[in-house]
């Protein structure tokens, strides 16, 4: 099968509907999908910024929260501002990687978006993460400790190295089997298409 993979940050907005839109679109088209969490800090840093764009730029925030209400009423999403923002993601990326090689990846990655953007928790909370695993029956203490490993820690931070060798400067991206990176919420039709067409 084609496959796509998802890049992005837990604490990016607009990775929130995109993470709830992918698995059924891309099953429709016949695509696999693969959950490439990653942190986009880094990425920021080497730009000068200390935060998130939209913290830099008041305007541009303040357009991309109310345009996210609209999207999510749209596609039916709840949908709470997140307290702080950004949400630190460290831990729950790390997670996502053991979950990535166990097979239960994409549910985590949307549960955490849900409590994160629908429910407004800290995602940074060890306890919420917990409850997120215990709620997909899985073995919460087991997957915290495993996430906190040193070969699991360098894994995330390989992949972060990955993600602007790979042309990647925001989340989401979808990247096809043949490099074609596509980035934003609003284009991942056109990346599924293309992941299924080949152009």
């Amino acid at each position: 099968m084609p496959t796509l993979d998802f890049w992005f940050d837990f604490a990016s907005t607009y990775a929130y509907p995109a993470a709830m839109r992918i698995g059924p679109l891309a099953a429709e088209a016949g695509v696999t999908v693969r959950f490439r969490p990653f942190l986009l800090g880094p990425i920021f840093k080497a730009q000068g910024w200390d935060t998130s764009p939209f913290n830099v730029s008041e305007a541009k925030g303040r357009h991309m929260w109310r345009d996210l209400e609209r999207l999510c009423a749209d596609l039916a999403l709840p949908f709470r501002r997140p307290q702080p923002f950004p949400q630190a993601s460290l831990l729950p990326a790390r997670v996502a990687l053991i979950g990535f090689e166990a097979g239960w990846c994409e549910a985590f990655c949307r549960a955490v978006f849900h409590a994160e953007f629908a429910e407004g928790r800290r995602i940074d909370d060890a306890a919420v993460i917990g409850g997120i695993l215990e709620g997909l029956n899985l073995g919460a203490q087991a997957i915290l400790e495993a996430a906190q490993t040193d070969g699991n820690k360098h894994q995330l931070r390989r992949q972060t190295d990955e993600a602007p060798r790979l042309g990647i400067f925001g989340s989401p991206t979808f990247i096809a089997s043949d490099g074609e990176l596509f980035w934003g919420n609003d284009r991942l039709e056109r990346a599924v298409r293309w992941a299924q067409r080949g152009r």
